[in-house]
This record gives structure tokens, sequence and C-alpha cells, in this order.
């Protein structure tokens, strides 16, 4: 199949594959046996790569600290003497003090694999108490898959959550893309719980096919003939272990939840046994049939593809290009419509019919020319027939078909039934003869005629214009816009042509697929691609699935040569579908044995492979054992959510429906979750040529540009297009790439993630996500350092007991209960609130696939409510008290509640936040003491956080928005007047004295977010504010006044005022002048025209009245 995600990585044009050998064995796919001896378990590889990417790194020099610092790959220098060693699968130990700065590296580095080994990727019973979204107990009991004794009756259906990971392709490592993809799906596992996390890798045959020849040619100069088919099949299977290697290991290091006991590869036995069974139960179900069709065939690779394999080159005008397998020097004429003459058979020599193409050498496969029944002009040409120049001996009848546009071009329309998708079904309308002028070489044979036989079918195309010019046939040629159809493998322009094929029809299936959406079976998000999937199936046509290759699964198809009869190849009836010869044997003698009770049978399997899409359309069902009724299947299939790029929709998601509907009778997942194509930050698609495709690496560590460029010559473009590239690369990152982490990469990914088609990635907003991350980390080292100071600050940062040995730090133990006690002050209540609407707002976007929307709920959250706000609210309530110093008990009161906000906020904080960063809240929950009775392990098994109606204040969120506006509108004044120290602030409540109590209660709150705030007095009358101060009127609730009597230069702030009113009365002046001028009305819209000047005359009205405010302080 092709990437599960829907950033792209064109692959250059390359060389054609060299013509096969004398013998047909070489064109032969690998036998079962054959794969079966060259596969390793996936598993294996796995295991290899997860070891790999849990190795300790070892502690740098100092020369390559300051060499990775230049690269701009080390930020706030090497902390690894902070971050003890951890032994391979250990926990971290915690108790040690917190490091001074947040090192992505050092945070990520070994938790994967603790989690990994502790089995928390692995499915769970749910709990007998599960939340709306949450299934887990938080010491729940792991299902492993090497369990025979397991109770299987245990599990229940309508509680897990599964996500069948879409597999990428071996062709190569991962990009940006897949980390798309794995990163939203890894959010809705890590979100539910009890979520089963199917992993594995697409064989993708004809992808992996082209990458390995090209690297045979590239490194070798070989084709895969010269190897021979085993020794070739053996260089995939290296190449597959290589690539499975390295995209576990990018999986792993993404943060990914897989159940690694599970993976699977859809070219090992388990799956290669489904994709049979599959095969044989259509083909005698009659849903896979034969038949000779229009193909897309590309000659360079000698197969048939799929329409997604092929790429449509948009040619504006008369082009000329190369094309793979001829001379390099030689190009080639596309963007041209020709005209030219057949004539009329008959009497009337001089009678012709003009008719034009852009491709004038399949004119030697033209059977007909349609007109319209209507067109006068060419009514007396009915039942006519027309000679073709080359070939005397065809006859063209003129055929009346509706399809012909009058309209356009002459209104006569050549027919070439055997090269056009179009004029395939006019010739089987017309019942015409269907003339097939090419080799699978890209040759013309013998159809073409003499003249032409044996051409390169480029070449065929100058010798037919030069031969019609010689007899007088040729009319003329335009430039004309078309598109090109282009091998994405190879780069070789597309030939429709007929092939003898397997199809699978697929209408039935599509018409059950589109009951059963409609039903309610299967939910398709966003709504556009729901819209287009009914549009899609409504026109499905039959599917392709043979291929030429050797690299995938051999057609389980066996012709029965029957002797002594005559007998046509292309007719299905001959065939028998089995999972091995010796079953085919034995349904060929059923089969014929009474027609032929003495002929001698030969049973021959079908040299095609079947494409890749025939074997990841079982996916979902495959992976948990079908065709075996196993217990994984029976547990946990249909899945839950299926996520994957809208590209794919058609191609891979349509199928898996058509396939499960078909095979297991259920829709095979309940949703379809379609995100957006990743381009770059200038909106183009993903490419290698161009530089821009992305290892999701090279974000999490840094890459300078010199390892950017290097990693281009380590595959397999050509030397123009790296140097293409290395520019492109240049151009995008002149510095690099700044090392940004998994949690940073993540987090950005799902906040680009909204209903849109496309996101244009820029690499500095995930560098921004880095800085929140430090943010997060200063956050929580400041909250250990009040609740437990030992765990975040080294032993001689301060004295932890007084002289007569009590703790300066009193022990903070949670409250056994969440529920807040009822004596929290008005910024407790107020984020308490916040926190409610935190999280009911992320699991809310999350229900709905909002990730966008999640991700700006939950940093809003932590950055702009908790650490501009609630933090810095408490610093003062929170310190303890100084050696030989005693607090009431009211102050400790204040100070336990304070404390008991703030782990209970910083807690649930770091759970809501931790499915989008996993690493980061991992590292900062496990410091947190835990309530009494908690024995949750980890924080991926703690319960995700739900809206809790005791956490409701929406009273005191009204007070404390109206005090946190008076706040601003103090700093506001002190800026604009140059003070930041002792401020003398006085708030003013109008209307309830329960307000004014409030602010009372909650000054040491309010005081400390006011910089440089040295005395704060709320007052019960305007009368008490002294003379000599600044007022703001914040809301109809509360008055803001600050001293600035004594404080200020008066003379000097009147003067700065004076010349700015004195600017804003000119600016006034002009704008009166331009709105008398007799065009101002037609050329400046009438709100803006009020808006301009109500603007000055708020400017100079204000100006004027802070004039008289200022000269009252004298």
């Amino acid at each position: 199949m092709t990437t599960p995600a829907s950033a792209s990585a064109s692959a250059p044009p390359g060389p054609p594959a060299a013509p096969p050998a004398s013998s047909e064995a070489a064109l032969e796919p690998p036998s079962k046996s054959s794969l079966k001896r060259k596969e390793k378990e996936v598993s294996l590889v796995a295991k290899k790569a997860l070891k790999a990417a849990s190795k300790v790194v070892p502690s740098a020099s100092k020369k390559d600290k300051d060499k990775a610092r230049a690269a701009g790959s080390v930020r706030g220098g090497d902390t690894r003497e902070e971050f003890p060693e951890v032994l391979e699968g250990g926990k971290k130990d915690q108790t040690i003090p917190m490091a001074t700065s947040y090192s992505p590296k050092e945070v990520e580095r070994t938790w994967y694999n603790w989690w990994r080994s502790s089995s928390f990727f692995l499915p769970a019973i749910a709990s007998s108490t599960p939340s709306p979204f949450s299934f887990f107990d938080e010491d729940p009991q792991f299902i492993h898959r090497s369990d025979k004794d397991f109770d299987w009756s245990q599990i229940d259906p309508n509680r897990t959550f599964v996500i069948p990971a879409p597999p990428p392709n071996i062709t190569g490592s991962l990009h940006i893309g897949h980390a798309l993809a794995f990163s939203l799906q890894d959010i809705l596992v890590r979100w539910i719980h009890n979520a089963f996390y199917i992993p594995g890798f697409d064989h993708a045959g004809l992808s992996t096919q082209s990458v390995v020849e090209k690297r045979l040619l590239k490194s070798e100069h070989l084709t895969r003939h010269d190897l021979g088919r085993d020794q070739f099949l053996q260089r995939c299977e290296e190449w597959k272990e290589e690539y499975e290697t390295r995209i576990t290991n990018q999986i792993c290091r993404l943060g990914v939840s897989c159940d690694w006991t599970r993976v699977a590869f859809t070219m090992s036995r388990e799956m290669t046994e489904a994709v049979e069974a599959n095969f044989v139960r259509l083909f005698e179900d009659g849903v896979v049939y034969r038949a000779n069709r229009i193909v897309n065939w590309c000659v360079a690779m000698n197969t048939t593809l799929s329409n997604l394999e092929v790429d449509q080159l948009p040619i504006p005008r008369r082009t000329l290009l190369p094309v793979p397998g001829y001379d390099a020097t030689e190009k080639f004429e596309f963007g041209v419509m020709h005209t030219f003459a057949y004539s009329i058979e008959g009497p009337h020599e001089n009678d012709r019919i003009i008719v034009a193409t852009t491709r004038p050498e399949t004119m030697l496969g033209d059977t007909a020319i349609a007109v319209h029944p209507d067109d006068e002009r060419y009514k007396h040409l009915h039942d006519k027939f027309a000679l073709h120049p080359f070939l005397p001996r065809r006859r063209l009848p003129i055929i009346l078909d509706a399809f012909v546009d009058m309209t356009s071009g002459t209104g006569a329309v050549k027919i070439t039934p055997a090269h056009d998708p179009d004029d395939f079904e006019v010739g089987l309308r017309h019942e015409l003869e269907f003339v097939n002028i090419l080799n699978d070489d890209g040759t013309l044979n013998a159809n073409a005629g003499p003249q032409f036989q044996g051409m390169k079918r480029f070449h065929a195309r100058t010798a037919v214009l030069e031969a019609l010019k010689a007899q007088g046939l040729y009319v003329d040629s335009k430039d004309h816009a078309m598109t090109l159809p282009i091998c994405s493998k190879s780069g070789d322009v597309i030939e429709p042509l007929m092939k003898p094929q397997w199809w699978v029809n697929c209408k039935s299936m599509a018409e059950e697929a589109i009951k059963r959406t409609k039903a309610g079976e299967l939910k398709i998000r966003p709504k556009s691609s729901e819209d287009e999937w009914y549009r899609w199936l409504a026109t499905i046509n039959d599917w392709c699935i043979s291929r030429q290759l050797w690299y995938s699964h051999r057609c389980p198809a066996y012709f029965v040569d029957v002797e002594g009869v005559e007998q046509d190849r292309m007719n299905g009836n001959w065939w028998v579908a089995a999972e091995s010869l010796e079953i085919a044997t034995t349904k060929a003698e059923v089969k014929f044995r009474d027609a032929y009770p003495t002929a001698k049978f030969t049973i021959e399997q079908d040299k095609d492979v079947l494409d890749t899409w025939f074997s990841s359309a079982l996916w979902p069902f495959s992976i948990l054992g079908w065709p075996k009724d196993t217990p994984d299947l029976h547990a946990f299939y249909p899945t839950s959510l299926l996520e994957t790029g809208h590209d794919i929709l058609f191609f891979w998601v349509a199928r898996m429906v058509l396939l499960g509907l078909k095979l297991t009778n259920k829709v095979p997942f309940k949703e379809v979750f379609c995100h957006a194509m990743i381009r770059d930050a200038h909106g183009r698609k993903m490419s290698k040529s161009l530089g821009n495709v992305i290892d999701p690496i090279d974000v999490i560590e840094g890459s300078t540009l010199e390892a950017l460029g290097g990693k281009l010559r380590v595959g397999n473009l050509a030397e123009g297009e790296i140097e293409r590239a290395e520019e492109g690369q240049k151009k995008d990152f002149p510095n690099g790439i700044p090392e940004c982490g998994t949690d940073a990469l993540r987090f950005a990914l799902a906040n680009y993630s909204a209903a849109g088609r496309d996101i244009n990635l820029e690499i500095l907003r995930v560098e921004g996500y880095r800085k929140f991350c430090n943010k997060l980390w200063n956050a929580t080292k400041f909250a250990m350092h009040k609740l437990d100071p030992k765990t975040s600050f080294a032993p001689d940062a301060g004295p932890l007991l007084d002289v007569d040995g009590s703790r300066l730090y009193p022990l903070f133990v949670p409250a056994a209960s969440q529920t807040p006690t009822g004596a929290e002050s008005l910024v407790e209540r107020w984020i308490l609130h916040k926190l409610n609407e935190a999280t009911k707002g992320v699991n809310t976007a999350l229900e709905l696939r909002n990730f966008m929307d999640a991700t700006n709920a939950v940093y809003k959250f932590w950055l702009y409510e908790v650490c501009d706000v609630y933090i810095e609210s408490i610093k003062l309530v929170t310190d303890p008290r100084k050696p030989g110093e005693t607090h009431t008990p009211e102050q400790a009161a204040k100070r336990t509640s304070a404390l008991s906000t703030l782990y209970a906020v910083v807690e649930s904080g770091l759970r809501l936040l931790h499915p989008f960063m996993p690493f980061v809240t991992e590292e900062l929950w496990q410091r947190l003491p835990r309530r009494p009775g908690d024995r949750t392990k980890s924080i991926m098994l703690a319960r995700y956080p739900e809206p809790d109606v005791s956490r409701e204040f929406e009273k005191d969120v009204r007070d404390f928005d109206v005090t946190f506006l008076g706040v601003k509108a103090i700093r506001g004044i002190a800026t604009s007047y140059g003070l930041n120290s002792n401020l003398q602030v006085f708030f003013h409540a109008h209307q309830s004295l329960e307000f004014a109590e409030t602010l009372r209660s909650s000054s040491a709150n309010i005081s400390v977010l006011i910089k440089g705030c040295s005395s704060f007095t709320v007052v019960d009358s305007k009368a008490i504010i002294p003379d000599g101060c600044v007022s703001d009127n914040v809301s109809p609730e509360l008055t803001v006044s600050l001293l600035l009597k004594g404080f200020v230069d008066v003379d000097g702030e009147v003067a700065k005022l004076e010349k700015k009113r004195t600017f804003a009365e000119t600016g006034l002046v002009q704008l009166r002048e331009r709105m008398s001028a007799s065009d101002y009305e037609t050329t400046r819209p009438r709100e803006m025209r009020e808006k301009d000047a109500q603007a000055l005359e708020m400017s100079v009205s204000s100006l004027s009245a802070s004039v008289v405010s200022l000269l009252g302080l004298k």
C-alpha cells in the first residue's frame, strides 16, 4: 500500500528495466516456499530496533558538546550529570533533585522502553467502572498473547478501543507525514486507555521492487535480470529488514504505544495465507474474474499500475520531455494536437474525414471513426468505411455514437479500442475489433504493420507523422493543454493497453458499503470526506489486481491445460483458484474430469502477482488472525477507528470496507478519520527532489545543514536532483533544524490538524512548543519546590529545618479526595474552574477528533492560566516561614489550601497533556506525590481527567475575571507612566460588600500579580481613595486606582501628552479635509469613514482628559 500519511516523497525517474531473459521462468514471481525460506519473523526485527532505540547514549565530550551547540542541536548546555543512567527497561530514579533545565534528549531517553517492558502497550481487561472515554483501571490486567490460559470471555468488545495502525511501506524511512499519522493515532490511544494499537509493515511490492532496482543500478550498475529472481528477492528481503528496523526505531522515538507482540507484515506466512484465502473465496463466488481490458502499463517496470501509482503531469502547451528508456539527449513532443485525414472508401476518392489526436502513433490501432448521429456534416458518410493509409486490409467503419461532441474539433473521433479507456467502451458497444499494437517493452508489434514494427513507441510517433505528410494526409498541429500520465516510480509515460488480468467486481460490494454507512455502522470524518465517499462508491469501477512483478504475493490461480482441447487463457472458466498446487489439482479434477474423462491435465500457476492493495485491504482482520477463528478476532473485531490520510480514502479504506463486508459481514472499523496533507512552509508537496522531505528524527534530535544534505546522497536520487534538493534545503533550513524533541513535534502536528486539507509545516513553530515544554518543566519544578523541596533543589539550596528542628517546609501530603474543601481562595476557585473548562474542552475536542481545539485548550490552560496567573498569584502565600518566624493558623491554612490546589492543578494538568506530550508529562508526573491509596504506576495508566461538578465556580470566575481586568488596568497605567516599584493600588468594589470582602481575603494573591505593588487596599467608598490617583472603571462592579502624586514628573508627562494631542488634532483636521473631497465617499467605505473620525476624536478627547487629570496632581 501507499504511505498511510498524507505527505509523500516523489521518486525520481529511473532507467528502464532490462528486457527479460529468454526463459519465461525469469519472469516468475516467488513461490510460496521461497518466500517462507527467506522470511524472518517481523517481531524479531522489531525487538532488535526497540533494543537499539533504548540504548543509553554515552556522555558527550566537551569538544562534541561545543560542536553540537554551534550546530544549534544542544540547548542550555549538557545536562547529563543531572539525569542518571538507567538500565535497559528500568525506571528512572525520580527521588534525586530535578535537573536545572529541560532537555528533551534526556527526558525522552528511557521511558519508552520502560513502558514497553512493563506491558503498558498491551490491551487489558476493561474496568468495572469505566469513565465515558477511559476503560482502564489504574492497575489493569494486561492480556498477553502468549497466555494460553487466559479467559477470553472477560473481554467486553463494547469496552475496547482498537486501532489498526496503517502499515508504513518498507520502501524508506518515515517522513513527517507518517509522524502526523502516528501522533494523532497515539494521542487517541493514550486518551482512551485500554486501547489495542496494532503495528505492522506493508511490503509495497511495486514500490519496494522499484527502490531496490534503483539501488542496484546506482550502486552496482546491475538490473534485477542480471541477478535473477532468487537473488533479487534476497536483496528485497535485505532491504525489508534494514528499513523495518529503521521504521521501528522511528515509531519508538515518536512515543507510539503499539503492541509490539502483535506486529504484522503483509508478506508474512500468516498474511500470505489470508491473501490466498481471500482470492480463492472471491474467485469461487464469482467476484474475481479474468478479462482482457485496458490497464495502466508502465514500460520501464513492465507491469500494470493502479491509478494511485500514476501521477498526472500538467502539460500547458507544446513541451519537449525526456522519456526513460531512450537516449538521454532525446526529447519527445507532448501537448500538441495533430489533425490528419482518412480517405473514404468508394467512388469519391477525394472524400475525406479529418480526426485529431495527441498520440499519432495510436492511429495504427484505429478500428473505427465515430460521429454523432445528428451531425449533418457527416450524414452522407453513414454506413461508409474509411481506409487505413498504412494497413491496406483494415477498413474503418464510420459509426454513430452520441458520446461524440459535435462542437469539439472536427466532430469526428478516431477510435482505438485497445489503447484508450473511452474508446474501449465504444468498442464494446459497437463490437469493434480490438487491435493491440504494442509489445510489453514499448515497441510496436506486427499489428502496426511492417513499416513500423519493432520501432519504439515515441520513435513511431515521429515516423507516423512523417508518413502522413508524405501521403498528403497531414493537416496541421496546434498547442493543446493536457495531462500526461506518469509512473510515480519510474517516471515513464504510461501506456493504456489491453492485458488479460484478474479483476474484482466491486459494484455489489460498494452498494452494501453505501447501505451500511448510511445505516450508521461507519462514521467518516470530516464531513467533506464522507461526501466524497458516497460519490466514489456510487461510481466505482472494477479493480485490476494483477501485477507483473517479482516481489509480491503470487496469484493463487491455476490454468488447467486440458490435453487435446483448444483453450483461451483469457477465459476464466479454464482456471481454478487454490492455496497450493495439490489443492488446485484436486479442484481441476472435480471441475473438468466429467467433461474430459480421458484427457491429461497440466496445472500451471499464473506468473503474475497480486496488487499490494489486495493484501492491505485485509489489514484490519488479517492482523487479528483471519481466516482462522482466533481469540483476537473474536475480542477485537470490528476495530474502532482507522486514522489515515484523505488521499487514500478510496484506494485503501474503501477496499478494506468492501472486503471486510464480503469476508466477515462486518464493517472493519466503526469510524474513519482522515487527516490533512502535510506540505512545506511554502505550501509545496513534499518531495525528495525538492529537499523538503523531513525525517521526524531530524526534528526530534536536531540536524545540521550538512547532515541533511548527507542523507540525500544515501538515497536513489540522481546527481542533478541531489543538487536541486540541496539548494532547497539551504533556503528552508539555512541553520539546520533545531533540536525540538518528540513532545514538541507531536504537539505541533496535532495543533496543525484542523478540518482543512493542507498543513504548511513551519519548523520554527515546532521549536516554539519546545519552549512550552521548558515552561512546563519550570512550572512543575516550582510546584515541587513548594510541595517537597528536596526533590527539586540541591541539598545546599537552603535550610529545610528551623533551629529547633521543626520543618520550615511542612510536609505536604495530598488529600485522599480531589474534591475542593470549600476553604479555597478566589484565585484557587478560579483555577479549579479553569481546569474543569480545559478538561471539558479537551475531551470534547478529542471526541470530535478536533486536535487543534484540544491542543489549544490545554496550551491555554497551562501557559495563560496556570503559569501566568495561578503560580504567580500564590508565590507569597506558599512561601515557607523563615528561621525563627512563626505562621498564624490562618496563614498556615491558606498555604495548605494553595498547595493542595497547586497539586490538583499540576497533577491533573499533566494527565490532561499526556496524550500529546507523553515523555515530559511522565517525567514530571512521576515526581509528584500520590494521593493516599493511589498505586498507579504510570501516567499512561492514570485515568484521564473528567469534568467534576465540585470544581464549578462560575460566580467566582466572574469575580476573578473582573479582578484580573483591574490588575491589567493597573499594570497598564504603571507602564504608561514608567512606574515599576512602590505602587500603591486601590480597588473599589461599587455594588457588592461580598465582592469587597472577597477582594480583601484575596489581597495577597492579587497584589503579587501587580509587579512592584507595595500597597494594596480594598475600599468601600470612592472618598477613601486619596487625591493624586489615576483611576479606571474596568467594569460596573470595579474601579481601580493608582497613586501617581509624588511618583511622576507631572510637567514632563503633561508635555508628552500635549505633543500627542497636537499630533492627533492635526490628523483630525487632515481627515476632515479628505472627507470633504468629492471622491472620498466613493473611494472609502462609509463604515471606515465613520471609524476614522471616531478614532481621532476619541484620541483627542482621551488625551485632553489625561492632561486635566495630571494637572490635578500638582
